[in-house]
């Protein structure tokens, strides 16, 4: 199943909730797995999780066996269970969780706005490819001209950057929002186009 599904995003989120914990760094994933192995007895190796969580690039789709695996570890029968549950509350795909912007339905030149505590801003402009380049940097370190590659952007949870190109260094994974995660985020070419039409 494709892992940028909402009702994935929203199975991330209460596996966060259930363990108390959000999933910032390698400690995060390996406490994840002994956690599973002490609840259920077995195994789901740390690069799993990483790329479920977008903290490693890898398949687009994540196998229905692990999504049971995690389900199961939250309290639930499996995956159809947690599924399940998620229509008898009557939540609608588009609004679990929160709400989240996904690369691979952009087109390039479309501007994402995103911001996160304190005070920090950026707007970063799509390049194809799930790379962007940002634009506009305040209070951060981040500086315009850096790029990065990202798949998945969601509000609450921090944003994890891939291969970011800072000031012409060597590509390194950088994190923003690892505290309190996006507090802004929004398309703001979708927005612009919107106003424009009102005209």
């Amino acid at each position: 199943m494709n892992k940028n599904r909402p009702e994935i995003t929203e199975l991330r989120c209460r596996i966060e909730s259930f363990v108390g914990r959000k999933m910032k760094t390698p400690a995060d994933f390996d406490f994840l797995v002994d956690m599973i192995w002490e609840r259920l007895h077995e195994n789901i190796s740390s690069t799993t999780l990483k790329r479920l969580w977008f903290y490693v690039d890898g398949a687009f789709n994540t196998r229905n066996s692990t999504l049971d695996l995690l389900s199961r570890f939250i309290g639930f029968r499996g995956w159809d269970d947690f599924l399940n549950e998620l229509n008898c509350i009557g939540i609608q795909s588009e609004n679990i969780c929160t709400r989240y912007i996904q690369s691979q339905l952009l087109y390039e030149g479309d501007v994402i706005e995103v911001g996160w505590r304190p005070n920090r801003y950026c707007l970063f402009r799509y390049l194809g490819n799930q790379r962007f380049v940002v634009e506009k940097a305040l209070n951060c370190n981040l500086n315009a001209g850096d790029i990065f590659k990202c798949s998945l952007f969601v509000f609450g949870e921090p944003l994890f950057m891939d291969e970011l190109v800072h000031c012409g260094s060597p590509p390194v994974v950088y994190v923003i929002g690892d505290k309190n995660g996006l507090t802004l985020l929004e398309n703001v070419t979708h927005r612009e186009k919107s106003a424009h039409d009102l005209l």
